[in-house]
């Protein structure tokens, strides 16, 4: 008995969100999506029962913008288990280890429990650490429930519950928006992160405020010393007036747009329906940003194991490792080398930096290649994964009726034509992804919401917008929904 005999009767058991029967309106799916959101805010904003009010240290605190959730809260953990089961799945299934056809809908159903068995589990293995591993997450000494006092050890089982929970919400969360609203919940919950830091990071009325810095300039409050022999300019573009850093956030809006719409359109016309015509949009970013998360969140996981083992046993690990500073960020060592560039401080040197500029450029060059050649092959995985891919691609082409002008109306001829576009641009559209997340990283952003986090939030969007004039579009011509296959 093979591995799916015996694990079927978990998988197919896992608890599932039903899936609409027939079509679900626009307006219901935008409802949908608007009530996921409010609940996704709500519970950012309840924090965990039992925890100092000091909240200890994040330790995602430089991925948030990535995954989602808020430090203290119930969704503490965010999507972070969710990327890493898909992280293991895809790494699993790219080297077939699995011998699962994702084309069966009986293996489809094993691989759905699967993944969300991973879930479950990578959100106890992510709590775990945070709530029992002190600095954290710390837990108050005492608390009164109901009359029964809690110890220590119940308070932090207590937390530990909670966080759980909240791993498990933000798992059917996620589910309801991709069955039954517009969009994905990774994406909404991306999107709904980065966008109120970058409006903290515009309108805060402190030092971090984009509009309060410049009042505070402009009516001298601040004073940023000589623009000539001093460090005015620096204080200028990068500090205080961060004016770099606005420069960044309004040049990846562009690029992301102008990459968007850069395609190779396939003609296609319908076998049957004379006169029907239309075109297969292979773009540059095929594969969109989404496989960003899975290398992030894979640095981020390196970097969990790194503060861990640096708070567990303090001393104890070998210099060659990593060296921790006070605030618990790597300074030297294998994990300050894979520790990503967050912002301009980072790598300047010349402001005043421990590090020796060597160090420094082999951390860029780790990072930028971690990012390019993983942005590449986690592509390649998601559009193998996503049934993206040339095969399905025909397939689905095939099935709606459509063929390619001049070629047999037969799957593998329109392979083979999808073969010559499709996984070129998906490696390099991968690969430039991850060099405009190093560079938008490197030059800083409003909000600090880092250069993946904002390259993924306009991406996301500019898909929803996408997805949400097509849901309209079949709102209209409900014929057009029996054509491709969405009724």
């Amino acid at each position: 008995m093979g591995w799916k005999e015996a694990a079927e009767p978990v998988l197919t058991r896992m608890p599932a969100v039903r899936r609409p029967e027939g079509h679900v309106p626009f307006k219901r799916k935008l409802a949908w999506t608007a009530g996921i959101l409010m609940l996704y805010f709500f519970l950012t904003n309840i924090s965990l029962l039992g925890m100092q009010p000091q909240g200890g240290s994040d330790l995602f605190s430089q991925f948030r913008a990535i995954l989602a959730g808020a430090h203290g809260s119930i969704l503490q953990v965010g999507i972070g288990p969710i990327v890493t089961a898909s992280i293991v799945l895809q790494l699993l299934g790219g080297a077939n280890l699995l011998g699962l056809d994702t084309d069966d809908p009986r293996d489809q159903v094993l691989y759905q429990g699967l993944q969300k068995l991973l879930v479950v589990v990578m959100t106890a293995l992510t709590a775990l650490p945070m709530v029992f591993a002190g600095g954290f997450l710390p837990a108050r000494s005492m608390l009164t429930i109901g009359g029964i006092q809690l110890g220590q050890t119940e308070i932090q089982m207590l937390m530990f519950a909670q966080i759980f929970v909240g791993g498990i919400l933000i798992l059917y969360m996620d589910e309801v928006v991709s069955k039954w609203g517009v969009g994905s919940g990774i994406g909404l919950f991306i999107i709904a992160g980065v966008s109120q830091s970058l409006v903290a990071g515009f309108l805060a009325l402190n030092e971090d405020g984009f509009f309060f810095s410049w009042y505070q300039i402009i009516t001298q409050e601040t004073n940023i010393g000589s623009l000539v022999g001093g460090d005015g300019l620096y204080q200028l573009i990068i500090s205080e007036g961060q004016l770099l850093a606005l420069f960044t956030t309004v040049l990846i809006f562009a690029v992301v747009v102008y990459a968007e719409s850069v395609r190779v359109e396939i003609p296609l016309s319908h076998a049957r329906v004379k006169g029907a015509r239309g075109r297969f949009p292979v773009k540059l970013i095929y594969a969109s940003v989404l496989p960003m998360i899975l290398v992030r969140a894979l640095q981020a996981n390196i970097q969990f194991l790194g503060q861990i083992i640096n708070s567990q046993w303090p001393g104890l690990m070998p210099s060659v490792l990593g060296v921790y500073s006070a605030e618990g960020q790597p300074v030297s060592g294998f994990f300050y080398y894979l520790a990503p560039i967050y912002s301009p401080d980072d790598w300047m040197w010349w402001t005043g930096l421990t590090q020796e500029p060597w160090m420094i450029m082999i951390r860029i060059a780790v990072d930028l290649t971690f990012m390019v050649v993983g942005g590449a092959i986690f592509a390649v995985f998601w559009v193998e994964t996503t049934n993206m891919g040339p095969e399905s691609t025909a397939q689905q082409i095939q099935n709606s009726g459509m063929q390619i002008p001049g070629f047999r109306q037969n799957v593998g001829v329109v392979e083979k034509v999808m073969e010559r576009y499709i996984p070129q641009v998906t490696v390099i559209g991968g690969a430039l992804v991850g060099l405009l997340a190093v560079m938008a990283n490197m030059l800083g952003t409003i909000g600090a919401v880092s250069g993946t986090g904002l390259l993924l939030a306009v991406s996301i969007t500019y898909k929803l917008y996408e997805e949400i004039a097509e849901e309209q579009m079949m709102e209209m011509h409900p014929m057009m929904r029996e054509m491709f296959g969405k009724e």
